[in-house]
């Protein structure tokens, strides 16, 4: 028997495997409970509107195709959810969606992990990869009769994560195929997308590198996926269209003050020869051409008052991974912007997209007003998270006030 078709009730022979260790910790420090059931985060008119309007509904005719007759003829759900974890689409077997109901397994209920714990789509999105979950392997025992695969959906071009597909059902599921099916549909799904998607205006370069340590630069119909070094040149010279001198570039650049302008010159003469003649110019350095980039669109929706726009193009921080000092001072700025932004609407759903984001699974000031905004119906889980976020801080903090040890001179 194969181990994805091994059920685990707590202690199998070999332990859980890890990507199930892993999220069973996360939940436990999410405070789910175990019994608990995931809540419900939209009623049917928020529903309706929410994913009429959702990027993943240009794709649901194709995610029914491939697998909505194998969800209905296998008594299995097809399930779609957005980045959130709150369930758009629920669909398939009538038998196995009035059992469902019972977990509140339906649209509109948020099956994040750190709302209802290890599950498939939950924890597709927690760790961006496919995922199976197989019977006891649920953190809540409820979840347990079922099984269930999942895998995430993401915006080709920019890469920002949209949601995921799952199928979920009985034992006949726990097998590799199934998620090898899930994993086959999310990819026919953002092809689909990438079709859809409208191309940058012809001559005007498009740069995403929101979320993603390597940025993607869209120049005259390629697709180029540049080095974190090229990306820290053309994020700084994006937001400086007036050009940056030599000196200048070097200090927004390199933390290590002995870097030379030699080391830098190599690096612009590399992603100059990329790039392709013209765009790319010196003197100062700067680029020839007007570039749409992904975080100056944030800035910008943010500075005319669309918040919920600018939440729903915000992928992440800006090249999380950078130390470059000019790329952390733009990351910063931007993400404080839009945290003060998001706190200020006081939107639930907003603010639960940014709380349960892999960025801001710890930002103390939105899940305060995340707790403050939310119904009090669904108050118990964010304010369990609360909780433990503040005994943490409070854990630190008391650690840094301890006496150094005494020490001999």
């Amino acid at each position: 028997m194969s181990e994805a078709t091994t059920r685990w009730s707590g202690r199998a022979a070999r332990g859980p495997r890890a990507v199930v260790a892993e999220s069973w910790r996360r939940s436990e420090r999410a405070r789910v409970s175990r019994e608990g059931a995931a809540p419900t985060e939209l009623d049917e008119e928020e529903l309706a509107a929410y994913r009429a309007g959702h990027p993943l509904a240009a794709v649901m005719p194709v995610i029914r195709e491939l697998l909505g007759a194998d969800a209905r003829d296998g008594g299995h759900l097809l399930a779609v959810c957005d980045a959130g974890g709150r369930m758009l689409w629920v669909e398939g077997d009538p038998a196995a969606l009035r059992q469902a109901r019972r977990m509140n397994f339906v649209a509109g209920a948020c099956w994040a992990e750190a709302s209802a714990g290890t599950n498939a789509p939950g924890t597709a999105l927690a760790v961006d990869r496919p995922v199976q979950v197989v019977a006891a392997e649920h953190f809540r025992p409820p979840v347990r009769e079922w099984t269930c695969a999942a895998a995430p959906l993401h915006d080709p071009r920019s890469g920002r994560l949209l949601g995921a597909v799952d199928l979920t059902g009985g034992p006949g599921l726990a097998h590799p195929h199934s998620l090898g099916l899930v994993r086959a549909v999310a990819r026919a799904a953002e092809a689909q997308l990438a079709l859809l998607a409208p191309e940058p205006a012809p001559g005007r370069p498009g740069l995403t590198a929101l979320g993603r340590d390597e940025a993607l630069l869209v120049v005259d119909g390629r697709r180029l996926r540049l080095s974190r070094r090229h990306s820290e040149i053309v994020v700084v010279l994006a937001h400086r269209p007036e050009g940056v001198g030599g000196e200048e570039l070097l200090t927004l650049l390199y933390e290590d003050g002995s870097v030379t302008p030699v080391t830098l010159r190599a690096e612009l003469s590399r992603l100059r020869a990329l790039l392709g003649p013209g765009l790319l110019g010196s003197r100062p350095y700067r680029l020839a051409v007007p570039v749409d980039a992904d975080f100056a669109a944030v800035d910008r929706r943010l500075a005319s008052g669309a918040v919920a726009a600018a939440a729903g193009e915000y992928a992440g921080p800006l090249l999380p991974g950078s130390a470059a000092p000019g790329v952390v001072r733009l990351r910063e700025r931007l993400a404080g912007r839009m945290r003060a932004a998001l706190v200020a609407r006081a939107d639930p759903l907003l603010l639960a997209d940014w709380a349960y984001s892999a960025w801001g699974e710890e930002d103390l000031e939105v899940w305060r007003a995340l707790c403050a905004a939310v119904p009090a119906a669904q108050a118990a889980p964010v304010r369990a998270r609360l909780d433990a976020l503040e005994a943490e801080l409070s854990a630190g903090a008391t650690g840094l006030q301890r006496p150094l040890p005494h020490t001999r001179r």
